[in-house]
């Protein structure tokens, strides 16, 4: 159908700890790297060649994904020197592709889990003859995002910024993160600097009276941005909320791995994932939440919308709630952590030693 780029060179800042020794995309979610949900739904859709724009920890992704055989595509990584921005990662990986100047090319970000139907996004982009499409979607309050209005026939009108009072909220459509390109305009944005598709790319096709198409497709989206959006998109990948042909099981309240312990009056409900190697004892009670490979769960805690770190171990009857604890993390017994708190990457917490109710 079309061959694409994918954008994974982003640090990941919000996310971190979790991006400390992990890119992004690599952080597992319903049990497997992100990356292979976006790479399994584009091969679904026809996509056959895909071009990694890499650079933060860009020596992961190849060891893991190799040439892509095993998911049944062509993979080509192509890793900047200094960071780009989304327009100058696209060009920066132009001469990979095989597609002819009039030819589409799908490109979409690492860090967004969609239902987004593809090929119905290029089929928009073919019978329209624009030179870019892009996917739109509504949001209930489109305060925190760009605004693309556009006319009666999806066409873009305008690229806004986030607005700041109730008169400028004109849409709430924004941009939703992935595209197609016409071959040709990917040749036209400049090399050798930082670019951005959505503050100067975008804009200064539409300036220049290129036919920049939008298409709404208002199904499952979510931008994994922060820990607390990215548990729970994990979550609905496990609950089926969210389509990927890649989830590792069948969809479920729980999704636990191959070699996972779990004790047999452990509860694991709410899309909680328990990753290989990992165990939870007796009595603990995790919800919504994802264990990676190699921690441990003592007995009695509890675990609420949170993440917990490779190789991480919560004490016994600690209490975590939308908490971060990143890889080799301790904490220990009789804790309470609670919503926004994140441990970092090896840090110890001793056993009670940080509360936020009485010790009785």
């Amino acid at each position: 159908m079309t061959e694409a780029i994918l954008l994974v060179g982003g640090k990941g800042t919000r996310l971190r700890p979790l991006t400390v020794h992990t890119p992004k995309p690599m952080v597992r979610a319903a049990g497997v790297p992100f990356l292979t949900h976006q790479l399994a739904r584009a091969r679904a859709a026809g996509v056959d060649h895909i071009v990694l724009a890499t650079s933060y920890l860009a020596e992961v992704f190849e060891p893991h994904f190799g040439d892509g055989s095993a998911l049944g595509l062509h993979l080509e990584y192509v890793t900047e020197e200094e960071p780009l921005g989304t327009g100058g990662a696209i060009r920066n990986v132009a001469s990979r592709l095989r597609s002819g100047p009039d030819d589409p090319v799908l490109v979409f970000n690492g860090d967004i889990l969609t239902g987004l139907d593809i090929r119905r996004l290029v089929a928009t982009h073919e019978e329209t003859g624009a030179d870019v499409s892009l996917h739109l979607t509504r949001v209930t309050d489109p305060r925190a995002y760009g605004l693309v209005p556009t006319d009666a026939t999806g066409r873009v009108l305008a690229f806004l910024e986030k607005p700041t009072t109730p008169e400028e909220i004109v849409t709430d459509q924004i941009n939703a993160g992935a595209y197609v390109f016409r071959r040709s305009v990917i040749d036209t944005i400049p090399t050798g600097r930082p670019v951005s598709v959505e503050r100067e790319t975008f804009p200064d096709l539409l300036a220049a009276g290129a036919h920049l198409q939008g298409m709404v497709d208002s199904t499952y989206w979510l931008d994994l941005g922060t820990p607390a959006a990215f548990v729970r998109g994990s979550a609905d990948l496990v609950l089926g909320r969210a389509p990927s042909p890649a989830v590792p099981g069948r969809c479920g309240d729980r999704l636990v791995l191959p070699t996972a312990t779990v004790a047999a009056d452990a509860k694991l409900t709410g899309g909680t994932v328990v990753g290989e190697g990992a165990f939870v004892a007796g009595g603990a009670r995790v919800f919504g939440s994802t264990i990676l490979p190699g921690a441990v769960i003592e007995p009695g805690a509890v675990i609420t919308d949170s993440l917990i770190g490779t190789r991480a171990r919560v004490g016994e009857r600690s209490v975590l709630t939308g908490t971060v604890i990143g890889d080799g993390a301790v904490v220990g017994a009789d804790n309470e952590l609670r919503e926004g708190a994140r441990v970092w990457c090896d840090a110890r917490i001793p056993a009670g030693a940080l509360r936020f109710s009485p010790d009785q």
